[in-house]
Formats: structure tokens, C-alpha cells, sequence
């Protein structure tokens, strides 16, 4: 994991066990590090690829939840 995803995923610890309501989305993974939309996507999927976090829907829609298992 680079800084940048830990500092997300420490972010959505920070909100409990369900992570964000409704999932963490790209923007707000820009908001919380400070990275434009193309860094802030690959930064999610490499993290969904790691097993880190769970994607569900799809383009904009897509929101992530963290893989507690």
C-alpha cells in the first residue's frame, strides 16, 4: 500500500466497521487525499486488486466497502 491508500483506508476505518455510509467513492477518496480523479481510480483498484476493498456497481456509480474478511 502506498500513503495515499493508507490514508484512505485509515479514513474509513476511523468511521466504524461499515466504512463510509454508501461506500467510499472516487471523490471522496480525492477529498480525503488530495489526489486528481485518475490517481484517486487507479489508487481504488489497486487497493481491489490488493483484496483491501470490495467494488460494487459500476463507472461513477462504482462505491467501495472494505473486505473484512
Amino acid at each position: 500500500m502506498n500513503e495515499r491508500q493508507e490514508q484512505a483506508l485509515l479514513r474509513m476505518f476511523a468511521e466504524g466497521i461499515d466504512g463510509f455510509r454508501g461506500g467510499l467513492s472516487a471523490k471522496n477518496d480525492m477529498t480525503i487525499t488530495g489526489t486528481p480523479t485518475a490517481t484517486a481510480t487507479r489508487d481504488l483498484a489497486d487497493m481491489v486488486k490488493k483484496g483491501a476493498l470490495i467494488p460494487q456497481g459500476e463507472l461513477k456509480a462504482t462505491r467501495y466497502f472494505l473486505n473484512l474478511d
